[in-house]
């Protein structure tokens, strides 16, 4: 579990932001289950999709998403993991392969969250917003993610990774505007 616990470039959980948002979370819940919940409330209503909001910058280190208040999925998955682990909640990041448009290619990956919680175990929260047709929510131990998979080129990829794939990183930190993150979506290629 260290791996889900640690710090690290983009996952900065020792940032005094973090830290502070992170007590005050833990301040006003009641229960570990409680503020995993209000943690990824938080994350998912309070800090804004830049897609959604055409919002730049682009944001990718949890820190910098806390203070513009914007990121686009990947990144308001590294500040919800952020937020956990400088709670002590073991929290990694997941993907999904998802089609942009309606059927078929091109396709990119979506990112969302795991969190360890203890009467469960492992699982999976989507902070990315709710919008017309996104209905994330917290409500173990049923899944209820932002987006189904429908097309079998679509996959859940069912690793939980301790730090954001290289792929995204190199999305993230690559282009200078959401417009062009959005030409230049991160994807995987999956057998």
């Amino acid at each position: 579990m260290q791996a889900y616990l640690a710090s690290n470039k983009y996952i900065d959980w020792q940032h005094p932001s973090i830290q502070g948002k992170a007590a005050e979370l833990a301040t006003v819940s009641h229960s570990e289950n409680d503020l995993v919940q209000r943690s990824f409330e938080f994350v998912r209503d309070a800090i804004k999709h830049s897609w959604d909001y055409k919002l730049n910058p682009v944001t990718c280190i949890a820190s910098d998403v806390l203070r513009h208040g914007t990121g686009y999925c990947y990144a308001k998955s590294h500040l919800l993991a952020a937020l956990l682990r400088a709670n002590g909640v073991p929290a990694g990041l997941c993907y999904q392969r998802l089609t942009i448009g309606t059927d078929g290619p091109p396709f990119c990956l979506h990112g969302l969250n795991a969190v360890y919680l203890k009467d469960y175990g492992w699982y999976r929260i989507d902070p990315r917003g709710n919008k017309v047709g996104v209905d994330a929510a917290f409500c173990p131990p049923r899944e209820q993610l932002a987006f189904p998979i429908l097309r079998k080129e679509e996959r859940d990829l069912p690793e939980i990774w301790p730090e954001p794939l290289p792929v995204v990183i190199a999305a993230l930190t690559g282009f200078e505007t959401v417009q062009q993150v959005m030409e230049n979506l991160p994807d995987i290629e999956v057998f």
